[in-house]
């Protein structure tokens, strides 16, 4: 495929992910379009665009699936699925044999997430370390990647697997949620988060698509660190008094099962083969120099509004 103009990059599912991989790296594609859960969605999608790229947006339910659908799947260079699973993947019982039979597709990449990996009570884990997932979310995520992997070997198409530590960038980190008051200091003991900057998910999926790579890749910062650490600098880099910390005990009494379920998992997540392999340098390799560039971004923007 070659980092040069390719035909059509197809996404199934417009989320926040895909659309920043879109935003720096749709330039490299003649024709971008994908899924939305509405029409209040494709329509939106449709009038502003993404990052500046023109996207057609078509609505899966993962259910029904319209002829453009179809259409624009069978002219697909590339393949970016966002879409989480339920007790079945909705893309692949929908489309499978489609992307399957698709001529002109070149790469598949998948966006999975490190949860598959369980509870290793802060020890390290990398791509060969045999996945034990805990919540059901993340065991509909392994049978997702296994399934995926199994239509890339059937197909003869390269399938990447991207799993993915907890995403943040802008509008969604530790400044915003410092700022509106809504950020917690959480303390267990022992517990150890990874993190990653959305432009270096970015990154990641243009490489793996543009090489068309296969297996599996952890797309992880270099430093986990215990959830309040990234609150406590953004407070910092704010002016502003961290919240104090919470024991554990205290605060799961008000936390949702998702939220549960993510402490009850404590690992530090390695990515040499990301960057070895796939010759990815992180832009951001830990929660600091991300938040640094969004709060110089946040000042950058405030400065320009009061120039006006």
């Amino acid at each position: 495929m070659g980092r040069g103009l390719m035909a059509t990059l197809f996404c199934f599912g417009l989320g926040y992910s895909a659309q920043h991989f879109i935003a720096e790296f749709g330039a490299r594609f003649d024709r971008i379009a994908g899924t939305v859960t509405t029409r209040e969605k494709a329509a939106a999608i449709a009038n502003a665009g993404v990052g500046g790229h023109r996207v057609e947006a078509f609505v899966f339910d993962g259910t029904d699936v319209s002829p453009q659908v179809t259409a624009a799947l069978m002219d697909a260079a590339a393949l970016l699925i966002s879409v989480p699973p339920g007790e079945r993947d909705p893309v692949l019982a929908q489309c499978g044999d489609t992307i399957a039979g698709a001529p002109q597709l070149q790469s598949i990449v998948y966006l999975s997430t490190i949860g598959v990996y369980g509870d290793h009570r802060g020890a390290w884990v990398d791509e060969t370390t045999v996945p034990a997932p805990l919540s059901e979310r993340s065991r509909e995520r392994l049978a997702a990647e296994a399934a995926w992997a199994a239509l890339g070997a059937r197909a003869e198409k390269p399938v990447a697997i991207l799993r993915l530590s907890g995403i943040y960038g802008p509008g969604q980190n530790a400044l915003v949620q410092v700022a509106r008051g809504s950020a917690r200091r959480i303390d267990k003991p022992d517990q150890v988060f990874n993190r990653i900057h959305v432009a270096d998910i970015a990154q990641a999926i243009d490489a793996a698509s543009a090489q068309r790579v296969d297996g599996v890749f952890n797309v992880t910062d270099d430093e986990p660190t215990p959830q309040g650490v990234p609150i406590a600098f953004a407070a910092g880099l704010l002016g502003v008094a961290p919240p104090p910390e919470t024991p554990f005990v205290e605060a799961a009494r008000t936390m949702s099962p998702m939220a549960l379920s993510f402490y009850g998992e404590s690992k530090r997540v390695r990515n040499d083969r990301l960057q070895r392999e796939l010759g990815v340098t992180l832009r951001y390799p830990t929660y600091r120099e991300g938040l640094r560039a969004l709060f110089a971004g946040c000042a950058a923007g405030l400065n320009a509004m009061n120039t006006r």
